[in-house]
């Protein structure tokens, strides 16, 4: 069940925005981030080789794209555009979404709020998935990775502000649902309320130590306080 300040944290925000890699779907569950890194890492040693041996020390694709950048402008547009297609395959293969995701989307929208998904990953990728799911009905806006400028992904707030402009609805009265430490520090730089997905044991003591309002273990609680309907709406 969910709890009274977690009901009372959803009943104040006129927007729901929610992250999509964990919150919504496990993107790489069936191509794993790792090959996909590596595939990413090739490409900036055959154009980059001074910059190869700190992209193949991760198994983040992001971490290399964000690498990327130290190699001019020509390598980070053929490292985005490789992940972003890598992104597109893979949610394809991911999956169902996460356990009560698609009862949270719902709840929200079902009560007048504004929903967004605001990502790190492509907007391409999540469109995709939402579109395979029946689920882009449910959801307002997408605001996927800033093109060419990892400097404006979260932990940055610019894709928030960005949401929330486009949904008319003031940060205050926003909510964003994360499931990393960047999605609270990006929330709270833009001045609305965050609510943390420990969706691994980890996260119970990084989230809230990161500032988050309320953290939860699954979905599905956050899908119940969302359907507590609210006067007015």
């Amino acid at each position: 069940m969910p709890t009274d300040s977690l009901v009372a944290l959803v009943a104040t925000s006129d927007a729901v925005l929610f992250d999509f890699d964990g919150p919504i779907c496990d993107v790489f569950a069936g191509m794993p981030a790792p090959g996909v890194a590596k595939a990413l890492s090739g490409i900036v040693a055959e154009q980059a080789p001074e910059f190869a041996p700190e992209a193949e020390a991760t198994d983040d694709p992001m971490e290399v794209h964000r690498l990327s950048q130290l190699g001019g402008p020509s390598l980070l547009a053929t490292v985005e555009s490789a992940l972003t297609a890598a992104e597109v395959a893979a949610v394809a293969v991911a999956g169902p979404p996460i356990g009560g995701a698609v009862w949270a989307l719902k709840a929200a929208h079902s009560t007048g709020r504004k929903v967004a998904v605001v990502s790190n990953n492509s907007a391409e990728c999540v469109k995709v998935f939402l579109a395979l799911h029946s689920l882009d009905e449910f959801v307002h806006e997408v605001v996927g990775r800033p093109e060419l400028n990892p400097a404006l992904m979260k932990p940055s707030p610019h894709p928030l502000l960005v949401a929330s402009t486009t949904l008319g609805v003031a940060p205050a009265r926003s909510v964003l649902v994360g499931d990393s430490v960047t999605d609270i520090e990006a929330a709270k730089a833009a001045g609305m309320h965050v609510i943390g997905f420990a969706n691994k044991p980890p996260k119970r003591t990084a989230l809230p130590s990161a500032g988050a309002d309320a953290v939860i273990a699954s979905m599905e609680t956050l899908a119940k306080a969302l359907a507590r309907r609210i006067p007015g709406r």
